[in-house]
């Protein structure tokens, strides 16, 4: 059974800024999205999630990155391989671009959005969003109801 629209926020929560995926998710959590999008917490990501993900049309991670952008810059991508992904994503890139590939190889490949927020650094230990982060996440949330042709809620 194909579902409709997955957002993925991934992250590691202990490492500041490293977590921002999984604080947008913490954040769409309180809005009344509709019935067809469903909101996951991925963790670090990884293979593990492929099959579970390749049930979806429709993917939107969420993920800090180390760009050179300003902290808080948020970029809305179009990956179709690996080689899409930004460079210097964060800790667990190499998980989430080895499931692009096996989603494409498997021909699974749902359409996936990335949308990356940049960090200054994610090894800092801290629950807390760095401020350009976290007024970041308003940000994501209105970009995906845009995408997802959501009103505000």
């Amino acid at each position: 059974m194909v579902k409709n629209t997955l957002i993925l926020g991934v992250g590691n929560l202990l490492l500041k800024d490293e977590g921002a995926g999984i604080h947008v998710i913490r954040a769409l959590e309180k809005e009344n999205l509709p019935a067809d999008i469903q909101l996951m917490d991925g963790g670090t990501g990884g293979l593990h999630l492929l099959s579970f993900l390749q049930e979806y049309e429709h993917i939107i991670m969420i993920d800090a990155t180390l760009d050179n952008n300003p902290p808080g810059t948020v970029r809305l991508l179009k990956p179709r391989y690996a080689s899409d992904f930004p460079r210097l994503m964060s800790a667990h890139e190499i998980g989430l671009r080895d499931m692009i590939e096996a989603m494409a190889l498997t021909e699974k490949l749902p359409e996936i959005d990335l949308i990356v927020i940049s960090a200054a650094q994610i090894n800092e230990l801290g629950m807390e969003l760095s401020p350009e982060v976290n007024a970041a996440v308003s940000k994501v949330i209105k970009i995906i109801k845009h995408e997802l042709r959501i009103e505000n809620t």
